[in-house]
């Protein structure tokens, strides 16, 4: 389930691999931009500003800032607010890269909903007995044990400590 997002930002690079880059959202998601398939949907020629960012040598170059991608070896000249002319790094609106970007697996995020699936049926519960402990929803449990949905701190607590009868040990590597 995709979250409505008013204003979508970048707030990581996580990997790239020549010219698949992948970001995490805030909206939590990770998704990949494919740019060989972006720069082929926009035609880039050698008379775009993009061009050198086909060499992958240029392209591997990329930057996470301002919530975004950005290149420091493609210069755009900008004029400012009193019409001197400046240079800026090229970067790429964050609205347009998610729009151009398909969500991932991450292996962090589906860790959670397989978590809660083994310890559900080592317990011996159903998802709907499940829900009724923890005050969710089958559909919610359903959902999460699948990976199609976020779940907050709070919610997990109350899965795993009222749900299932367990202690919650949350630990940061």
């Amino acid at each position: 389930m995709r979250k409505n997002l008013k204003v979508p930002r970048i707030l990581k690079i996580k990997k790239i691999n020549g010219f698949k880059v992948i970001c995490m959202f805030n909206n939590g998601e990770s998704r990949m931009i494919d740019f060989e398939l972006l720069f082929n949907k926009w035609n880039i020629s050698e008379n775009d500003i993009e061009f050198p960012l086909l060499e992958k040598k240029e392209f591997k170059r990329v930057q996470f800032r301002n919530y975004t991608l950005s290149w420091d070896n493609v210069q755009v000249k900008l004029l400012s607010e009193n019409g001197k002319e400046e240079s800026h790094p090229y970067e790429i609106d964050p609205y347009v890269l998610f729009q151009h970007s398909e969500t991932v697996e991450d292996d962090e995020n589906s860790k959670y909903g397989s978590l809660i699936r083994r310890a559900r049926k080592k317990a011996g519960l159903t998802q709907e007995q499940l829900a009724a402990k923890s005050g969710t929803s089958r559909f919610y449990i359903s959902r999460l044990e699948n990976n199609k949905t976020d779940i907050e701190l709070s919610t997990f607590r109350k899965i795993v400590e009222a749900g299932l009868g367990k202690h919650l040990k949350l630990v940061i590597e």
